[in-house]
């Protein structure tokens, strides 16, 4: 349904809908507001709450590299504090293989060994020692040899001659010290396992310092999480890549050897930063001295699970304020419209004519004291009916009996009996017709009850048109139709002769000879309509609108007592809009409408 639709037909007329409707805007509108600012905060604080968790695991994994990093770094510091195993060093990568064994033989024979042994040995004691060791590789750049020891103790030789091999350009190229496993390099010792780093240290002769090789130990990746353990609840993942942008551990374990770009700036073993990209939460932290990032990326969707039970507390508390603040309003306003509807109601019932109605209010508040002041106006409006308008009501009967005692009835009944008698005796049988329709109609005039029929007011009409037909001869005729359910329906006693009678007086032409008078009697709309259509002489239209304004008046004016008396009385007693209406064209004729109530309600019964 249309919004605007909606709004007409239940809240345009209506005062109070209208205060609840913009209240409950408002007030949720508000406490949306609220709410919005408060999960946002709490959103914020969970993310950062989340992102410094994630940074210090960051800071744990840097540690354990950095750990690593001065591990092999003490190997060569050990080397070198010993002159037998540097110097045994330098010549393991300055000569070939066999010439250290020699070399070896000649050390055993003279019995000058070490106390930590061969150099050979020493390596294999650190990586029975650190179990996240996988190789170490000893590079000879001299004679571009690699020497591999991997965590079974195997020993490996490799020539890598720059003709045959890249193994000489990746070392040479190589700058920073923690990397990602070369390719070239782990394929050559036959370690080809992307989930490895590799820390490198250069080797130098410690007689003329000149380097002489690289010392490079592979480390175990996945032994990496072990610096994770301490942050379970640690939301995203986190990966470290080399200064080549190849990342060599990933928390989630997906994406180890790939290359990614790395970022400009990471120098410092500072924290980068934390920022978003897209709908991703990055948090950076980079090594200059190992020239590897730390990296934690979370997503939203992950980190929103952090918040989610302070989202449905402020869901669930906002929903309850605004139930509770929009209900409890809604429902006095509503009581409030309860009440003015039953004053509104009450109104109506006064306005159809109910002027005993009364509005039962105790309260002293507002509305009480509007339905008190209803109340004690309906009091004083039924005291001005007893004696304003009933009075006048009486005062239109006892002229109307005044009319009627104007004539003395016994003493007309008789005279008109004698000489209806005399006429019938001497043969004019159209003069006994007509003292005998007067007579009649005398009676019905001099009648003292207030109420008739419609069928008694016809015939008294019938009555009075009849002696003027017998008059007129064929002059004048009449027709009076009335259906006959609506014969003994109640009416008002002259409420039609004296406009039958305003047409003999004013209206007939005796010089026609086609005079007509037609009364007609139809229901309309739960009352009735009686017409009263003539042929005559028709009234000029200043004439007309003076008989309107005369009809208008309260005050009886003079000549105009037989249509005036007809409508004030139906006025008096129906209301409107019950009374006489008068249409007239000059040399047309007249048509008078009476309006009549069908149940004639408020008509004054005899006792």
């Amino acid at each position: 349904m249309d919004i605007g639709a909606v709004y007409r037909k239940y809240f345009k007329n209506n005062l109070f809908l209208k205060i609840i409707l913009l209240f409950s805007v408002i007030t949720i509108v508000t406490i949306i507001t609220f709410s919005y600012l408060m999960y946002r905060n709490a959103a914020q604080t969970a993310v950062r709450r989340e992102l410094d968790n994630q940074t210090r695991a960051m800071d744990s994994v840097n540690r354990y590299i950095g750990g690593k990093v001065e591990s092999v770094q003490a190997m060569m510091n050990d080397i070198y504090r010993s002159d037998s195993l540097s110097a045994e060093l330098s010549i393991f990568l300055l000569n070939s293989y066999e010439e250290y064994v020699k070399f070896q033989l000649d050390q055993f024979t003279a019995e000058e060994t070490s106390e930590l042994g061969s150099a050979l040995d020493y390596f294999l004691g650190r990586i029975d020692s650190d179990s996240s060791i996988r190789n170490i590789v000893l590079y000879s750049s001299d004679r571009q040899v690699l020497y591999s020891l991997d965590d079974n103790r195997r020993f490996k030789l490799v020539v890598t001659n720059m003709a045959r091999s890249y193994i000489p350009d990746v070392m040479a190229a190589e700058s920073r010290n923690v990397t990602a496993p070369n390719y070239w390099v782990s394929k050559a010792i036959g370690r080809d396992d992307p989930r490895m780093f590799a820390v490198r240290v250069p080797i130098n002769d410690k007689q003329t310092l000149k380097n002489i090789g690289q010392l490079l130990v592979y480390f175990d990746s996945e032994q990496i999480a072990s610096a994770l353990a301490g942050y379970p609840e640690m939301k995203g993942t986190i990966h470290v890549r080399d200064a080549n942008g190849r990342v060599f551990y990933d928390s989630a374990g997906a994406r180890y050897g790939l290359k990614l770009e790395p970022e400009s700036g990471e120098s410092t073993a500072v924290l980068d930063g934390q920022h978003i990209e897209g709908d991703v939460y990055t948090n950076k932290l980079s090594s200059g001295e190992g020239g590897y990032a730390i990296v934690g990326e979370a997503t939203r969707e992950e980190m929103a699970v952090s918040y989610v039970g302070t989202r449905n507390t402020i869901l669930l508390i906002s929903f309850i304020c605004i139930a509770v603040a929009t209900l409890i309003p809604s429902l006095f306003i509503m009581n409030f419209a309860k009440r003015t509807n039953e004053i509104i109601r009450f109104t109506r019932k006064v306005k159809n004519g109910d002027l005993n109605a009364r509005i039962d209010e105790t309260r002293e508040d507002e509305l009480g004291q509007i339905s008190k002041s209803f109340n004690a106006m309906l009091d004083e409006l039924n005291q001005y009916i007893d004696k304003v308008y009933k009075a006048e009501i009486n005062q239109k009967h006892a002229e109307l009996a005044a009319l009627q005692a104007r004539v003395n009835p016994h003493f007309l009944y008789n005279t008109l009996e004698v000489i209806r008698m005399r006429a019938f005796s001497q043969g004019d049988s159209d003069a006994a017709e007509m003292i005998y329709s007067l007579s009649v109609l005398f009676k019905n005039l001099v009648n003292p009850k207030r109420q008739s029929t419609m069928q008694s007011e016809l015939e008294a009409c019938r009555l009075y048109l009849e002696l003027f037909r017998i008059r007129y001869k064929n002059k004048f005729a009449y027709e009076i139709d009335c259906p006959p359910e609506l014969s003994g329906v109640p009416v008002m006693r002259l409420a039609l002769q004296p406009i039958v009678e305003n047409y003999i007086v004013h209206g007939i032409d005796p010089a026609r000879e086609d005079n007509f008078l037609a009364i007609r009697v139809r229901p309309e709309g739960g009352d009735i309509r009686v017409t009263v259509e003539d042929n005559g002489k028709g009234i000029e239209p200043d004439k007309l609108a003076e008989i309107r304004d005369r009809l208008s008046v309260a005050e009886e004016t003079e000549g105009s007592f037989g249509l005036r008396s007809v409508h004030a009385r139906l006025n008096l007693v129906h209301g409107q809009p019950y009374g006489v209406d008068i249409e007239s064209e000059p040399g047309e004729g007249t048509t008078v409408t009476v309006r009549l109530p069908q149940a004639e309600e408020g008509v004054i019964h005899d006792a």
